[in-house]
């Protein structure tokens, strides 16, 4: 199902640089994985009800209301780099070959 090349592709995309040891072990790591999920995809499950967790629970998180920071100043004192009133961080998007 996965090959080798897709392995290295996708660890290039993420930025992982993996040996071909590690690659050949990757390969078939995430192919017994897909086999798994093909073996899944046989059950019969016309007649259970679609859930999104295995048990019933419910959001105990707070509310995420906005607040904002008192001291502009301090959080950009810091800043390892910054622009002005802006954060400058590295680019992390660029070609990948």
């Amino acid at each position: 199902m996965i090959d080798r090349d897709q392995v290295h592709k996708v660890a290039v995309l993420a930025r992982l640089a993996l040996t071909p040891e590690e690659e050949v072990q990757f390969t078939t790591q995430l192919g017994s994985i897909l086999d798994y999920f093909e073996q899944l995809s046989e059950l019969d499950v016309a007649n259970v009800e679609p859930t999104t967790r295995a048990i019933d629970a419910s959001n105990i998180t707070r509310p995420d209301d906005l607040q904002p920071w008192g001291d502009r100043d301090a959080i950009l004192d810091n800043a390892p780099d910054q622009d002005g009133d802006f954060f400058k961080v590295p680019k992390i998007m660029e070609d990948v070959g």
